[in-house]
């Protein structure tokens, strides 16, 4: 069975299924007494759902912490509450009301697309146990067979995965699900293989014995026994390696990649500063952003990037600009009204809707760089054509920023990437979109995962041209996305000429052992190999095959 293999390594054990959702009972007309009781019932449901993240949310930390509190916002949102008791007023059930009213949010957020789109599976969470505590049910979740296990989803929600243990689940494997999606993160921070988007799921049934491969994507149902045992000592290989090697990315000849972390909020801050990395390759800023009326002040703004600076002091920090839009729209800096916002006003294009957006967030930049013994480089996302970086890097000089860059996105940016790379001092790749923008691919759909995959070899003619071009005019070029975690894929990057390689704190070890033990020309020729390979699947297959 394939689908989108995220997390690390591999990993065998029993399957476990989650608890399925509650079944709805059979549609019932209410009027009178009996529909105000069942309103307030439906409402105290949601309340008590709301009151249950709430905990959750207490008890986890982090990352799961704040997706636990937007749920808990969701189920505590007095919109929804008011269509459910009105729908139950107007003499519909409580169960099939509250479907109802979530269907209709679910239909909202999956027309947004994008991000939006991937949180259906979250609202779905809170619909199931809103009427599983309407109807006195025990909540769906996750199951408790008494020992380790593979668990087995539809899709996972925020409530479920938020405590997990990864001592007692072995991997994740869900039916649903993106490259970006819920699972797939989860599965990075805890280092847990995985595989999302695998459509023969389902056919995986309690106490079956898995096999679920991460770095490949797949899920080998009844393993032999010989196949395990070879899994395994490949898995401890692999954590032996990655722990013994230590320091600065290299090839067993002496090329040097830098490896970076990816950052994208401050509460991952000290997990990235502790991380054995030479900076961060990837600084999104979009969390100071997000789920605001306006925009953050250029005092609050200084005070965050500083705090970022002073972690990594004497390293490297690139500081990726505001890349609003699409996934991410924000009411003061993108319309409501775009038809395709994944192609519209998106990334350093709202720039030129609100110059001072850019403006403000480059002077926060190069204040809380004053002093700071970080090397603080600035990149622009969605850069399509050479003017767009030399204007960037023009605005990012002007406010002090010596060092500018662009992130190629876009294929126009690769196929252009000389002119691009004149114009300022690096290129970054950002993987996640340049795939999704040269296969007109959607990159949080599951069933488009053949499409989105990082070893397509279109794709890597695209890093290719970019990583020469950067190399004719002397500028270092990096690749930020999903891709520079994969440690057998690193190295075919660094065959094609990438420089540098940011990942999540958790992969960068496997990455430094793969390099380190290979050389330059390894490098070279398994790029070689990829690039030959007809698909994505075949070209990951030869390469791994290679490697052994």
């Amino acid at each position: 069975m394939t689908g989108i293999g995220v997390g690390s390594g591999s990993a065998a054990g029993p399957v476990a299924r989650m608890a399925p959702p509650p079944a709805l009972p059979a549609p019932r007309t209410v009027a009178g007494a009996e529909a105000a009781a069942e309103a307030a019932a439906v409402r105290a449901a949601l309340c008590q759902v709301a009151a249950d993240m709430e905990q959750r949310a207490a008890a986890a930390a982090g990352a799961a912490a704040e997706v636990l509190c937007a749920q808990a916002l969701m189920a505590a949102d007095p919109t929804l509450a008011d269509r459910a008791a009105a729908l139950v007023l107007d003499g519909t059930d409580g169960p099939h009301a509250l479907a109802a009213a979530f269907g209709e949010f679910r239909a909202g957020l999956e027309a947004a697309g994008g991000y939006f789109a991937e949180r259906v599976a979250d609202l779905d969470d809170l619909r199931d146990r809103s009427v599983a505590r309407l109807l006195g049910l025990p909540m769906p979740g996750l199951p408790d067979p008494g020992h380790p296990y593979v668990l087995v989803a539809d899709d996972l929600a925020p409530a479920d995965t938020a405590l997990l243990d990864p001592a007692t689940v072995l991997a994740l494997v869900t039916q649903r699900g993106g490259p970006t999606s819920h699972t797939a993160i989860l599965a990075k921070i805890l280092g847990l293989p995985a595989v999302v988007g695998c459509q023969d799921a389902e056919r995986l049934t309690d106490g079956r014995p898995v096999l679920v491969d991460g770095a490949a994507g797949t899920v080998e149902a009844d393993p032999r026994p010989e196949t395990v045992a070879e899994a395994a000592a490949r898995e401890e290989r692999r954590r032996r390696q990655a722990a013994r090697t230590r320091g600065p990315g290299r090839t067993s000849d002496g090329h040097p990649v830098k490896l970076l972390v990816n950052l994208g909020a401050l509460h991952e801050l000290p997990a990235a500063a502790a991380a054995d990395s030479e900076g961060v390759g990837l600084f999104r800023t979009e969390f100071l952003y997000l789920d605001r009326a306006q925009a953050p002040s250029l005092e609050e703004q200084t005070a965050a990037y500083r705090e970022v600076f002073t972690a990594f002091a004497g390293r490297r920090v690139v500081v990726r600009t505001l890349d609003a839009g699409a996934d991410k729209p924000l009411p003061f800096a993108t319309a409501p009204d775009e038809q395709n916002p994944a192609l519209g006003i998106r990334g350093l294009r709202t720039a030129t809707r609100d110059p001072e957006l850019l403006r403000t967030q480059l002077a926060a930049i190069a204040k809380a760089a004053e002093g700071s013994t970080a090397e603080v480089w600035v990149m622009a996302p969605m850069v399509s054509v050479p003017e767009e970086a030399a204007d960037f890097a023009a605005a990012a000089r002007a406010h002090g920023l010596r060092t500018a860059g662009a992130m190629v996105e876009v294929p126009a940016a690769a196929l252009r990437a000389g002119a691009v790379a004149r114009s300022c001092e690096f290129l970054s790749i950002g993987t996640n979109d340049l795939a999704q923008y040269a296969f007109a691919a959607d990159r949080t759909l599951g069933s488009l995962a053949a499409l989105l995959d990082p070893w397509q070899p279109a794709l890597l003619d695209l890093i290719r041209m970019a990583a020469q071009a950067g190399e004719r005019h002397g500028r270092p070029v990096g690749v930020c996305g999903e891709a520079a975690a994969d440690p057998a894929l690193a190295l075919v990057l660094t065959g094609l000429g990438v420089t540098s390689l940011s990942a999540a704190p958790s992969c960068l070890g496997e990455v430094r052992a793969a390099l380190a033990a290979h050389t330059l020309d390894d490098c070279r020729r398994l790029a070689d190999r990829a690039l030959a390979a007809p698909d994505a699947a075949t070209a990951r297959a030869e390469v791994l095959a290679t490697l052994g």
